[in-house]
């Protein structure tokens, strides 16, 4: 048997806690992972996971396994693309995450251009709305927008992200405008409740940062429906830029209070602090940092910033 990919076969089946689950994070079947694992257990006489017909969970020979079994492959991993860097060629999968609309509009054509000039490497990109575990999911690279919340993560800042007050201009014709950020508790806010702490919008008078308490009928988890519900008028909302650009020029969207946005939140690499980034991975950040900064910033960081 093959043991270095029977490791990896089990290490992706422990952090997932799940046959089907660690299969398809690797592009094999669940029978094959189910025997690889197998083999791999009865060729060490030692039993690693615990099976139940919904999930697996490691024995205490199967955590002690699993760790030294991941910096193996860490390590191999690191060898392998050691060599293939200083051949000029880079190969091997990339599994990466981000939010949804974030990842859609953003960061796909810049996974174009990586792969362009990289012909021999695949990207898994998952897109999702909640915080993913970087390390019990698998992931190499995960994209976050905001603050930071992950003390045992490595990060890199790609770019500043502008978030904009906006409203329809049918909202504001039926509500009024209102004056200064503050009087924003006495009206409708669309809410997206999958930033940290979303019920406290940010602004700053440039002299120091203060916050303003909100409330609405309508909370999602992602940035899409709450611009869609302010552009039919429901209330006001705080919104990435990008997200609504076409919005605002066209007028279907009114910038509120622009002489009070912050500088912009964060978009952070992270990746974890004990894992040895590979060369593709590291390439990748490159062509993140080129794609969205004329001048890429410094900031490699291992505890986050406050935002």
């Amino acid at each position: 048997m093959d043991v270095l990919q029977a490791m990896r076969v089990f290490a992706a089946v422990a952090r997932a806690e799940s046959f089907t689950e660690g299969a398809r994070r690797l592009n094999i079947s669940t029978r094959v992972a189910s025997a690889t694992v197998k083999q791999l257990e009865q060729r060490l006489e030692t039993q690693f996971l615990n099976r139940t017909t919904r999930s697996v969970k490691l024995t205490g020979a199967g955590q002690a396994y699993l760790e030294r079994a991941e910096r193996l492959l860490s390590e191999f991993d690191e060898l392998e693309s050691t060599l293939l860097e200083q051949q000029s060629k880079l190969a091997g999968a990339i599994r990466v995450s981000a939010p949804t609309a974030f990842g859609a509009m953003h960061l796909a054509p810049a996974l174009a251009d990586f792969m362009q000039e990289h012909p021999d490497v695949q990207i898994d990109l998952d897109l999702s709305d909640r915080r993913v575990a970087i390390v019990e999911e698998g992931f190499d690279l995960v994209i976050r927008v905001g603050r930071l919340m992950d003390s045992a993560l490595m990060y890199k800042r790609l770019m500043n992200m502008r978030f904009v007050l906006c409203a329809s201009p049918d909202y504001l014709a039926a509500h009024g405008s209102p004056k200064h950020p503050q009087a924003l508790s006495a009206h409708e806010c669309l809410v997206n409740s999958g930033l940290h702490d979303p019920y406290r919008w940010r602004f700053s008078d440039h002299q120091q940062d203060f916050e303003v308490r909100v409330n609405g009928r309508f909370h999602a988890n992602a940035p899409l429906p709450v611009a869609l519900l302010a552009e039919r008028g429901l209330g006001i909302a705080q919104l990435p830029e990008y997200i609504i650009r076409e919005s605002l020029a066209s007028g279907r969207l009114v910038r509120l209070f622009a002489e009070y946005e912050r500088v912009g939140l964060g978009v952070y690499a992270l990746y974890p602090h004990n894992r040895h980034l590979t060369a593709r991975t590291q390439a990748l950040i490159r062509t993140l940092l080129t794609h969205w900064s004329e001048a890429p910033l410094d900031t490699t960081h291992s505890s986050p910033p406050s935002e």
